[in-house]
């Protein structure tokens, strides 16, 4: 019992410090563009053709 004294404090302050970080990436524009970055993660950066 006196370990759930500690146990539900931490895990209350883990899951509102996911709850900060998730809010400031909505707000920082870190979901805008899906697609794109999909994309760029595809691109090998090459535009010259090979030889």
């Amino acid at each position: 019992m006196n370990m759930l004294v500690f146990l539900i404090p931490v895990a209350l302050l883990l899951g509102a410090l996911g709850l900060f970080a998730f809010l400031w990436s909505l707000n920082s524009g870190q979901y805008e563009d899906m697609d794109g970055s999909a994309w760029r993660a595809l691109e090998d950066g090459d535009d010259k053709p090979s030889a």
